[in-house]
């Protein structure tokens, strides 16, 4: 066979297979360690990463570290092992990643953080952190009070603080917003302060603890999440005092549930945090892995919700 009838087959056989491709290209890998399934945000936010995967043809290894450290670390360190292209985390702490995101790095596994900061020296040790600004939350809740007390301006309001997990950014930063607002009123005071873990189990534990030291003195309930603040609501009505009423309920996340609470007229307000974030998480790994420049903060646009919208907002909800 000559030359010539060489290149002809070889056109022929190539044009009757426009449609494979010499090698198929290899879907993106991504390693996610989620903090666990400690709340309705949490559990929302698992789904819209597990769905924004699956629908961007992404392959997603994905790890619960049921609320503790060592489990993400441990999890970290597999996705190392099997050469993941990115790993993503909510950290369940701010400290101590220093070591594992050293360990990521030398790999070249690039890092993308969400919803949760991480408190390191080196802010090359991540890409990207996509998440809420927790510190602003923790402002809009304590301007909504501030609004409110300012209808009463001879009355003191004594407010009871559930916390999140300790050492956690949004823990953190939600009383640090909060006190840094309140703190211009001076009849706004925190009496009690303490963790419920993110739980509703536990808000209710505490809320429990803070009624029996204090009982009817208590004029405020200022909880870092929407799942705490409905375990309090049970504590209080349990014992003998109408919520929303007696007590003013303030929350963070806008789950359905703090919507629901908010129409029976058990909470007053609760801020929005977001946990839609699974888009936002692919399409910044393409581009980390792609060598984009992306943002190293990117903030979720979110609103606050006093009960007075809460029956004509509940239908939009998608968490």
């Amino acid at each position: 066979m000559n030359t010539t009838r060489r290149a002809v087959l070889a056109t022929a056989l190539l044009g009757a297979f426009p449609t494979i491709p010499a090698l198929a290209a290899k879907p993106l890998t991504i390693g996610f360690s989620q903090v666990g399934a400690e709340s309705e945000w949490r559990t929302a936010n698992t789904l819209s990463i597990k769905d924004a995967a699956k629908k961007e043809g992404i392959n997603l290894k994905f790890a619960d570290a049921q609320q503790r450290q060592e489990n993400q670390v441990k999890a970290i360190r597999s996705f190392i092992a099997q050469r993941v292209d990115v790993i993503a985390f909510s950290p369940v702490v701010e400290s101590g990643w220093e070591t594992v995101l050293r360990e990521a790095k030398a790999a070249k596994i690039p890092v993308i953080l969400t919803d949760r900061a991480v408190n390191v020296t080196d802010q090359s040790l991540y890409a990207a952190f996509i998440g809420s600004d927790f510190v602003e939350e923790g402002r809009r809740a304590g301007r909504w009070l501030i609004e409110r007390a300012a209808k009463t301006p001879d009355r003191t309001f004594n407010i009871v603080e559930l916390q999140g997990t300790v050492g956690s950014a949004p823990a953190i930063d939600r009383k640090n917003g909060f006190a840094e607002v309140i703190a211009a009123n001076p009849k706004l005071k925190i009496t009690r302060s303490q963790t419920g873990d993110f739980t509703r189990a536990k808000g209710k534990e505490v809320m429990e603890a803070f009624l029996k030291a204090q009982g009817k003195s208590i004029n405020v309930l200022y909880a870092h999440n929407d799942d705490m603040a409905i375990g309090a609501i049970q504590a209080i009505e349990e014992a003998g005092l109408k919520p929303g009423v007696d007590i003013l309920v303030i929350s963070i996340d806008g789950v359905k549930g703090a919507f629901q609470a908010m129409i029976a007229g058990k909470m007053n307000v609760t801020v929005e945090c977001s946990p839609l974030l699974g888009p936002q998480l692919m399409s910044i790994a393409r581009d980390v892995v792609a060598g984009k420049p992306v943002p190293k903060r990117i903030t979720t646009v979110e609103g606050v919700f006093p009960a007075e919208v809460a029956a004509k907002e509940l239908p939009n909800r998608k968490y």
